[in-house]
């Protein structure tokens, strides 16, 4: 997190952007599925869903998990921050957006398009690549007035359904840019089947079918040599016979 000041930020952001999620939940240590992915706004903790039942009136956040980082539905991040220039990703048929930057894994492309807090390289026409870093970039250059635009009135803020994706995304994807026609391969195919698997499948029956039908098509237009070399094939091997001597 490179926020300059966390002095002029509201109380639930500076939650926000520092806290640790998906750690387990120290109250329900012993239920299943107790990682702590949701954030509440009005009491600034993160809970699990077992702590869920005094929050219901309460706005709440989903958090998700993608690629080891925390990120927030580019619907949900909309109805806090005014998220223009961040850039987004789409995983499992949503877009996302980081909450922290990410650190840096490959030498800065000076000639680029990068991140204005901390040099990521983005894609045209982004300016940041997370939540946290065009926080830091108001700061800085507008003070603590330009954060007056920035945050979004919101009184309601109810989870998704259940069940939709469970506040998890597949770690070891690779991120989509949002506005690509690829999707996520992970998460895709059919039943849940990777896309991949699927296509080595569908290549492996299909060189078996065409070994079959050579061996087949060999076999009617070569009988005899065919038998010739299955007799010499399944020959067993016998003692060797050597020439007399004279």
């Amino acid at each position: 997190m490179l926020i300059s000041s966390n002095l002029v930020l509201p109380p639930w952001l500076q939650a926000l952007l520092a806290e640790k999620f998906f750690d387990a939940c120290f109250i329900h240590k012993g239920a299943r599925k107790n990682e702590r992915n949701i954030f509440c706004l009005d009491c600034c903790v993160s809970i699990c869903p077992h702590c869920l039942p005094p929050h219901n009136s309460h706005r709440l956040l989903q958090i998700r998990r993608y690629v080891y980082n925390d990120v927030l539905r580019l619907d949900d991040a909309q109805k806090l921050f005014d998220c223009a220039s961040v850039q987004s990703y789409t995983t499992n048929s949503a877009k996302v957006i980081f909450l922290n930057h990410r650190p840096q894994t490959r030498i800065v492309n000076i000639r680029g398009n990068n991140c204005s807090t901390c040099d990521r390289g983005l894609q045209y026409p982004y300016l940041f690549c997370s939540i946290s870093c065009k926080v830091d970039h108001i700061l800085t250059t507008k003070g603590v007035g330009g954060l007056s635009s920035f945050f979004c009135d919101c009184k309601f803020l109810p989870l998704p359904e259940p069940g939709s994706d469970d506040g998890l995304m597949t770690p070891d994807s690779v991120l989509e840019p949002a506005g690509s026609t690829k999707t996520s391969s992970s998460s895709g195919g059919y039943g849940g089947v990777d896309c991949r698997t699927l296509a080595c499948t569908a290549t492996t029956e299909i060189v078996r079918k065409k070994r079959s039908s050579l061996t087949s098509s060999c076999r009617t237009m070569y009988p005899r040599i065919t038998e010739i070399s299955s007799n010499l094939m399944s020959r067993r091997k016998k003692a060797p016979s050597r020439a007399p001597l004279y």
